[in-house]
């Protein structure tokens, strides 16, 4: 079963981070209309998620008793970064101050809180503000944590493994299995202060069919779902990757095969050899020179068409054996 109390420990923190740092800020600003003065000091956790609007507080004591604002911005591996308002001029000056992204929320002399309009991993630093009034000093420090969302991938593995990943998230993610069963997870930390958590689930029990991956952060919960067989797992997608991908592949050789056989027939038309009417003729001559050499017939009509009419006159009976033998 999927362990979901242990995820309620993140989420009830994100929401008492951002609660509280939001209702500092509500409750300076009552304080302030009813005239009385805020806690001379309060810290605060203030949960903000890469990419979102983030809005920095001071105390609120009544702005017409504000002499000096200040805010410092403690950089990682830099001078601190200070801001200073002076109520009685109305000047502001900024000293180590390179990051155009943090600016005034409204006006100092209407608002001291500071505004930051998109939230990056590099903004995961500790924030105060402190206003000099003529009753005393009061100073709010904000702890200000990034939050990340990890990519979340789930693959099969060798050895009837299935593997589980939430990469780089901030804080690290927590993955459960359901069914529960046989499973190991490590971190990876990154140098820009994210974590990756891999979960490598185990099984044994061929009657297993499919798993689920439950990964768990304060930005949002994800559930992937992996079918397995008895040597592995094959996810829904490597399905369709290889039902898609097979008929074209198919489809490629049969259209090679066929163009194969498209340039072969052409070469054999180019190379056939056209017949020769001279050959023809040489192979008629030696016919017609037996014919006329050779046939006994043929040269007896010959003789008798040369034959002058006149001989058939000298004698009637020898004109008659003369053509008898010519028969």
């Amino acid at each position: 079963m999927l362990c979901f109390w242990r995820t309620s420990d993140l989420a009830v923190l994100l929401i008492w981070g951002v609660f509280v740092a939001e209702s500092s800020c509500m409750n300076g600003n009552q304080t302030s209309l009813n005239g009385s003065l805020p806690e001379s000091e309060v810290n605060t956790t203030l949960f903000v998620q890469m990419g979102a609007k983030a809005l920095l507080c001071c105390p609120a004591p009544p702005m017409t008793k504000a002499l000096l604002i200040t805010w410092v911005i403690i950089l990682k591996g830099q001078p601190p970064c200070r801001i200073i308002y002076k109520a009685e001029t109305k000047e502001t000056s900024e000293t180590n101050c390179t990051d155009r992204r943090i600016t005034w929320a409204s006006t100092p002399d209407q608002s001291p809180d500071l505004l930051i309009n998109a939230v990056a991993l590099d903004h995961d630093r500790l924030y105060s503000c402190e206003i000099a009034t003529p009753q005393g000093n009061f100073l709010r420090r904000h702890n200000l944590q990034v939050l990340v969302p990890p990519a979340v991938t789930l693959l099969p593995g060798e050895n009837r493994t299935a593997v589980c990943e939430a990469i780089a998230g901030k804080p690290a993610a927590q993955i459960f299995w359901n069914p529960d069963g046989d499973h190991g997870t490590k971190q990876e930390s990154h140098s820009n202060g994210t974590t990756t958590v891999r979960s490598t689930y185990y099984w044994e029990q061929n009657n297993v069919s499919s798993v689920f991956c439950f990964v768990s952060h304060p930005t949002g919960n994800q559930t992937l779902p992996i079918e397995l067989n008895g040597s592995g797992g094959k996810s829904l997608g490597s399905y369709t990757l290889y039902i898609i991908s097979s008929p074209i592949i198919l489809l490629i050789i049969i259209g090679f095969i066929w163009l194969l056989k498209i340039i072969g027939f052409r070469k054999c038309r180019w190379t056939r050899p056209e017949a020769s009417p001279a050959v023809e003729e040489d192979e008629m001559q030696p016919y017609a020179s037996y014919t006329e050499k050779s046939n006994p017939l043929y040269d007896t009509v010959t003789k008798v068409e040369v034959c002058p009419a006149s001989q058939g006159e000298v004698n009637g009976t020898d004109g008659l054996a003369l053509s008898a033998t010519g028969i």
